[in-house]
């Protein structure tokens, strides 16, 4: 087999999505539907996760990967398995007024790590359900089951009840203790959790939900650059992976007259120059070798670093330009960021496989790695295994700029137009519709 970088564009892409792909097809367990957080043994579930495999069935279909039948078939077991699924909210439980804890038991889909009910992981895992539910439009008897689990699982949770009695979202909720003491502040990947749940027939929240947690942006000049903020990559990308930003703008987007699409463009250029300048002098760091994100990353009790002078971080989320930084660098950060900069993002991600090779593991790319941190060989520290949502963003992303398949398919789920419609949101490739919540043109 060729070297990856040898290849064209084309041929390079397409061999690390269909990589990408293949996570999920050798960490999910067949009989539930449940895929696998990491491919190290012994993982848990993550439900974030599952939302990213239920999204790329029907791409790896339209691609050859995977046969129509057997595509279906895996989307019914997660789907019935959530359906049937415990919701009594007991700390052994699955989930609770529809949404789910974070990490789940492989086999009994019960809670594990006293991991809290995620808002955020339930709307991503939903917004895979109704991908699938989209593409598998044929009037079969297994596809017309899987459209109908989707729609009553989106449809049961209770997202009025996620407020907590607040103005926003709230993060979390546990059984020991009720719900987490924070909710969504600043800009997040949150935007799809407040389009589902503003879109939702049953339990919709009100536009001044958005209004209160959009009021907690903070909008910045870095490096001559005028954005809306956020340190890690993965919060520029996650809700894009499903929603079509560019072109249309909720309220404040108006007001500053961008779009969460340019947005993204901005914060890749702002990676750039923030790994350019290399303001702590990380070994690596360079114009062509960036990408801080939420990944894992070296720890100070890691017997096999040899030079880390300064406090190591584990699984963090590593941000731009106030940190935290260790010297830990995401490629699949870089490479999901493909339709906010292809020209850059393909050369870093040759430039990045040249210089390390040691990132890309069984043809997919490691988590993340840290050239300033070494091993006994010289050789820099590589995140072990792989992580299903880095695996997921970058399969998504890649078909976003390939075909704009997943971006298409979206486009025609009125359940998400509504709610960005409610959110505020118009223009683009939304369709006309009424005001909603007293938001304004």
């Amino acid at each position: 087999m060729a070297p990856l970088t040898t290849l064209t564009d084309e041929a390079m892409l397409d061999r690390l999505q269909h990589a990408a792909f293949e996570y999920f097809l050798l960490n999910t367990n067949p009989s539930n539907g449940l895929v696998a957080d990491t491919s190290r043994l012994g993982s848990p579930v993550s439900i974030a996760v599952v939302g990213f495999a239920l999204s790329s069935y029907p791409v790896a279909v339209g691609r050859g990967w995977l046969d129509r039948r057997g595509a279906v078939q895996r989307c019914l077991a997660a789907l019935r398995f959530f359906r049937d699924s415990d919701q009594s909210g007991s700390p052994e439980a699955t989930g609770y007024k529809g949404f789910y804890y974070h990490f789940l038991d492989m086999q009994s889909g019960a809670r594990v790590w006293h991991s809290e009910l995620s808002m955020i992981d339930t709307a991503l895992l939903i917004a895979g359900m109704l991908a699938a539910s989209m593409y598998f439009s044929a009037a079969t008897e297994d596809e017309a089951e899987l459209r109908a689990l989707a729609d009553f699982l989106y449809q049961r949770i209770d997202w009025r009840w996620a407020q907590g009695g607040g103005d926003t979202i709230r993060q979390g909720w546990k059984p020991e203790c009720s719900f987490l003491h924070y909710g969504w502040e600043g800009y997040s990947e949150a935007i799809l959790l407040y389009a589902l749940a503003m879109g939702s027939p049953t339990y919709p929240i009100a536009g001044a939900c958005y209004k209160s947690w959009t009021s907690t942006y903070q909008w910045e000049n870095l490096y001559h650059n005028d954005y809306l903020y956020a340190g890690p990559l993965f919060v520029h990308q996650f809700s894009h992976a499903w929603i079509d930003f560019r072109g249309i703008h909720d309220r404040f987007m108006r007001e500053v007259r961008s779009d969460y699409f340019q947005n993204s463009c901005k914060a890749v250029a702002i990676q750039r120059e923030y790994a350019q300048r290399n303001p702590h002098e990380l070994k690596g760091y360079d114009e062509s070798c960036w990408g801080l994100s939420a990944c894992d990353g070296p720890t100070d009790e890691q017997p096999d670093v040899h030079n880390a002078p300064r406090r190591l971080f584990g699984y963090a989320a590593r941000g731009v330009p106030y940190g935290p930084d260790d010297g830990t660098l995401s490629a699949p950060a870089v490479l999901a960021s493909l339709p906010f900069a292809p020209d850059v993002v393909l050369d870093s991600i040759r430039h990045m496989i040249d210089r390390y090779p040691e990132m890309l593991v069984d043809g997919r790319l490691a988590s993340s790695f840290n050239p300033s941190h070494v091993n006994g060989h010289g050789q820099p520290w590589v995140s072990a295994g792989h992580y299903g949502l880095d695996q997921g963003i970058v399969f998504m992303m890649i078909e976003n700029y390939r075909t704009e398949g997943l971006w298409q398919l979206m486009h025609n789920c009125a359940y998400l137009s509504n709610g960005l419609h409610r959110a505020g949101f118009r223009g683009g490739w939304l369709p006309p519709g009424n005001l909603h919540d007293g938001e304004s043109r």
